[in-house]
C-alpha cells in the first residue's frame, strides 16, 4: 500500500533500516562489525526507529536478544512481527496509529509499555505482561471508565498513565482507578495519595450534600478495598469469591438449562455468601487487634525512647553546670595544685558522666528487649489464632465453603443423572445440542461434573492458602 502521511512515503522496516540504526546506536567495535560480511544480531540489545515514517513492524525476528525497542514517533497501525523479541523489558510505540492492542503474547519479560498518543479505545490482550511495571495509554480513546479494571490482572502494575483520554474527565475518575488498582504508586506522573487527596479536596470543593454523600460512598468503598486487603480477606464480601468459582465455567453454564438445576442454584449462593461474608467481617475484627497492638507498640516504644532520652539530658545538664563551674575555679585558680584538683574532678566526673549515659543505655536496651518480645508473643497469638480460626475452630470458616460446594455437587450430580436416564427415554425435549452431548452417557456427564467442580475446589483452596501465606508473611 501507498499513500502519504504528512507528505512522506510510509515505510516498512527492512533490512538496511536496521543495519543503519544499529550503526548510530552501537559503540565503535559492534559498529565495525555490523559493516563487515559476518553480522552477529545476536549482539544487539537496543535498537531506536523514531521518526522513520514507518507504517508496518517486520524483519525484526533476527534480533532476538533485543531488551529495548523504540519505534515512537511513526505512523505504524498494528502492532505485529514481535514475536521472536522475547526478551525485551522496554517497548516504545508512542505516537502512532495504533487502534488494538495485540501481538504482545510472546513479551512476557516486558516491564515498560508505552502507547501514548493512540487510537486504542478498549484494553485488552495484554494477559501474558505478568511483569509489566510501567504502562503509558495516555492520549488514546478510552471512554469507559469499567475498561480500567482489565488492568488489575497486571499484578506488578506500579506505574499508569491515563492522562488525554475521554474517561479522565470522569469526576469519579481517580477514585475509581485507585479503588480497582489498590497497587498503583503513581497515576498520571503523581503519587496516588496526593493525587487523590487533591482530587477529594477539589470535588467537595461546591458543598453540595449530594456530593459530599458520593465522596463518602467512593471513601467508603476505597477504606474496604484497602483494609480487606491488610486484613487478608480481600474478595470474601458479597459474591466476589462465588462469582470467581463460576466465572468462565461453560459446563455450570450449560448444566444450568436442566430441570431442577435452577432451583438448587437459587439457594447455593446466597449460603456461600453469608460463610464469607462471616469469615470477612470477622478478618476486619481481627485487623483491628493487630492494628491496635501495632499502635501500642509504637507508642511505647516512643514513651521508652523519650524517657530514656530526658534521663540522658539531665545527666548531660548536670555535668554541664558542673564543669563549666569548675573551668571558672581553675581560670581563677591561685596556685598549680588547685588547678590541679580541679581538673582531676573533671575527668572524673567524666568518667561518671560516661558510666552514667552506659547504664542508661543498657536500661534501654533491656526495656526495648523485654518490649520486642512481649509485643512478639502478642503478635504471634493474635495471628496463630485467626490463621487456627480460618483453618479449624470459627464456626464460619471457609472449609464450610468446600462443604457446600461438595453438598451442590452431590445434588448435582444425581439431577444429572437422573437427567441422561430421562435422556435415554426420550423424556427430556427442547435441550440445547451442546447439553444433549452431556447427557449421551453417564461417564460423559459425571466426568465433565467433577471437572468443573474440582477447578471450583481448587480456586476455594487457594483463597485459604492466600490467606494463611499473607497473614504468615505478616
Amino acid at each position: 500500500m501507498t499513500q502519504f502521511y504528512n507528505n512522506v512515503e510510509p515505510n516498512i522496516i527492512d533490512d538496511e533500516m536496521v543495519l543503519k540504526a544499529i550503526e548510530e546506536k552501537c559503540p565503535e567495535d559492534l559498529g565495525d562489525l555490523v559493516r563487515g560480511e559476518n553480522i552477529n544480531f545476536k549482539d544487539v540489545r537496543e535498537l531506536q526507529l523514531s521518526f522513520k515514517s514507518i507504517l508496518q513492524i517486520d524483519n525484526l525476528w533476527q534480533l532476538e536478544n533485543l531488551t529495548k525497542l523504540q519505534l515512537d514517533n511513526n505512523v505504524i497501525e498494528k502492532i505485529e512481527a514481535l514475536e521472536s523479541l522475547v526478551h525485551l523489558v522496554w517497548l516504545d510505540l508512542s505516537f502512532n496509529n495504533i487502534e488494538i492492542i495485540e501481538g504482545l503474547d510472546t513479551l512476557v519479560k516486558l516491564q515498560d509499555l508505552s502507547l501514548y498518543s493512540n487510537r486504542v479505545s478498549k484494553l485488552e490482550n495484554m494477559d501474558a505482561l505478568q511483569e509489566l511495571q510501567i504502562f503509558s495509554i495516555g492520549k488514546n480513546n478510552l471512554t469507559n471508565l469499567e475498561n480500567v479494571a482489565y488492568l488489575r490482572r497486571l499484578k506488578n502494575l506500579r506505574t499508569l498513565n491515563l492522562s488525554g483520554n475521554p474517561l479522565c474527565d470522569d469526576e469519579q475518575y481517580m477514585l475509581f482507578v485507585v479503588a480497582h488498582l489498590p497497587t498503583l504508586v503513581y497515576l498520571d506522573f503523581k503519587l496516588v495519595r496526593d493525587a487523590t487527596v487533591r482530587f477529594l479536596h477539589s470535588f467537595v470543593g461546591g458543598t453540595h450534600p449530594e456530593d459530599w454523600q458520593q465522596v463518602g460512598i467512593f471513601i467508603f468503598l476505597i477504606f474496604l478495598c484497602f483494609s480487606s486487603k491488610t486484613a487478608f480477606v480481600e474478595y470474601l464480601n458479597g459474591s466476589f469469591l462465588f462469582d470467581n468459582l463460576y466465572a468462565e465455567d461453560t459446563i455450570a453454564a450449560k448444566l444450568a438449562s436442566l430441570p431442577g438445576v435452577g432451583d438448587l442454584l437459587q439457594a447455593y449462593p446466597s449460603w456461600f455468601v453469608l460463610v464469607c461474608g462471616n469469615l470477612y467481617n470477622y478478618g476486619l475484627k481481627e485487623y483491628e487487634k493487630r492494628e491496635a497492638e501495632v499502635s501500642n507498640f509504637h507508642k511505647t516504644l516512643n514513651e521508652i525512647l523519650i524517657a530514656s532520652q530526658e534521663e540522658s539530658k539531665k545527666a548531660m545538664f548536670a555535668f554541664e553546670n558542673r564543669n563549666r563551674k569548675r573551668l571558672d575555679e581553675i581560670h581563677h585558680a591561685r596556685s598549680y595544685d588547685i588547678a590541679e584538683a580541679k581538673q582531676a574532678e573533671c575527668q572524673e566526673d567524666i568518667l561518671q558522666l560516661s558510666d552514667t549515659l552506659m547504664t542508661l543505655e543498657t536500661l534501654l536496651s533491656n526495656e526495648l528487649e523485654e518490649l520486642l518480645q512481649g509485643f512478639k508473643r502478642s503478635i504471634d497469638v493474635i495471628a496463630s489464632t485467626f490463621m487456627e480460626k480460618v483453618k479449624e475452630i470459627y464456626p464460619f470458616h471457609i472449609s464450610q465453603c468446600r462443604d457446600l460446594e461438595n453438598h451442590h455437587h452431590e445434588k448435582l450430580t444425581q439431577i444429572a443423572i437422573t437427567m441422561v436416564q430421562k435422556s435415554a427415554k426420550g423424556e427430556l425435549e427442547n435441550l440445547p445440542d451442546d447439553v444433549e452431548k452431556l447427557l449421551v452417557d453417564k461417564n460423559t456427564i459425571v466426568n465433565a461434573i467433577n471437572m468443573s467442580h474440582s477447578i471450583r475446589l481448587r480456586k476455594i483452596d487457594k483463597r485459604e492458602s492466600d490467606m494463611l501465606c499473607n497473614t504468615y508473611h505478616w
